[in-house]
């Protein structure tokens, strides 16, 4: 879970997000997320071409003093008009399609703006990280979707970044554990996620080089070392979850792993990393 999370919006967002009831008059009262964001949908809310720019110094200022972060407009065609005065006030494009453009804002002048890149697939990585201890590294998102739940260590892949150095970065910054590659373990495919689009879940196993914890503050409540056994039991872990964790104590007792191969494209010249089961741990041991 990076910076790249923290503003999400799914294919089905009117369902999910909750509109501000207390809004005052005068304002675009939007749909509230748990990102402490708000979206304007124009289909949703009118106004009228002389009041649009009013309206919208009125809503700035009043979400500024409710600490409000990300601030979205879905324009549609109808109300192509409000684009340039959006512009002019700062609102940067985020994506489009055939009948709307999505634009953005982010308010807080402290805090750097994370807001996650547009594609038709999102990717995104967690980690198992096992120490000799049979614990197993957690942690407790600030923003989870169900509150108190424990997750692997993770976040989404950055521009062209290996999913290898992913995880072991995010788990870097969520929890400050150095970590070294030891296998690919699963992939959940799924579709219908973040704006809309599919999404690829990769998980790896990592071997800690350190066990001191330190949070990532901004992003998680809290994380620690879990023992295997409460993990696979532990009513707040995601079914998902324990699979994951499952799939790779199955891994280490056949003595198998997926390693990470770097090769080079012989035409291209460009790098590229070939992912594949390994046996030469199982083969070594029976000999």
């Amino acid at each position: 879970m990076s910076g790249k999370t923290d503003i999400v919006l799914s294919s089905s967002w009117f369902n999910k997000y909750v509109a501000d009831e207390d809004s005052p008059e005068g304002v675009f009262r939007g749909l509230s997320d748990r990102f402490s964001g708000i979206t304007v949908d124009s289909n949703r809310e009118t106004c009228k071409s002389e009041e649009f720019s009013e309206t919208l110094q009125r809503s700035l200022s009043y979400w500024i003093t409710k600490n409000k972060r990300g601030i979205w407009f879905k324009v549609n065609l109808s109300c192509s008009h409000w684009v340039p005065e959006l512009v002019h006030n700062q609102f940067k494009f985020h994506h489009a399609k055939d009948d709307f453009v999505m634009l953005y804002r982010w308010l807080p002048k402290d805090e750097e703006p994370n807001i996650p890149p547009y594609a038709h697939t999102m990717v995104g990585v967690g980690a198992i990280v096992m120490n000799n201890q049979n614990q197993i590294l957690v942690v407790n998102e600030k923003h989870a979707l169900i509150k108190g739940s424990w997750k692997l260590p993770g976040g989404y892949v950055e521009p062209d970044e290996n999913f290898v150095d992913a995880a072991i970065r995010e788990v870097n910054e969520e929890t400050n554990i150095k970590t070294r590659f030891e296998s690919l373990v699963s992939i959940r495919h799924a579709h219908s996620a973040g704006f809309g689009c599919s999404d690829l879940y990769i998980v790896m196993a990592l071997i800690p080089e350190s066990m001191e914890i330190k949070k990532c503050d901004r992003e998680i409540d809290k994380c620690m070392w879990m023992s295997v056994d409460d993990y696979l039991i532990h009513p707040e872990i995601h079914e998902t979850n324990r699979n994951f964790l499952r799939t790779y104590l199955e891994y280490k007792k056949m003595g198998l792993k997926i390693s990470c191969k770097n090769e080079v494209h012989q035409i291209l010249k460009k790098q590229y990393n070939i992912y594949s089961l390994d046996c030469s741990q199982n083969k070594s041991s029976t000999l």
